[in-house]
């Protein structure tokens, strides 16, 4: 399945796009948290995301879609988007020398947060 076709399947994915866009307003509002919070958590600056041609870059939207798809799958096991989250940010992946997903998307690392995860899906070791 490609991943906009994963993504289609998730509620927050629904929320969060518009024109084939990820909002960040509306994916921070749908997360409880400040957009700046949000960039953190992305590993970007504030600014990036209080800039409508920063936050609508390539790479930008891109991190922000790696982190909607890391958290439409958590959320299947975790219950809800905001325990997903809470995951996201704060629980430590042995298989990455204890950081967490929040800290290897922030290091360019979201390919291999969507690897392990896909890895954990069919019975692999975390």
């Amino acid at each position: 399945m490609s991943e906009t076709r994963q993504l289609a399947h998730s509620a927050l994915y629904e929320r969060v796009i518009q024109d084939d866009r990820v909002l960040s307003s509306i994916l921070a509002e749908a997360l409880h948290v400040t957009k700046a919070e949000l960039a953190s958590s992305l590993g970007l600056p504030a600014e990036t995301l209080r800039k409508r041609e920063r936050e609508q870059s390539r790479p930008t939207q891109r991190r922000m879609r790696d982190v909607v798809e890391i958290l439409n799958r958590v959320s299947r096991w975790t219950g809800s988007d905001m325990q997903a989250y809470a995951w996201y940010r704060s629980e430590p992946l042995p298989s990455f020398g204890g950081r967490t997903a929040s800290d290897l998307v922030a290091a360019g690392l979201a390919d291999a947060v969507k690897t392990h995860l896909s890895r954990v899906a069919v019975g692999g070791f975390a």
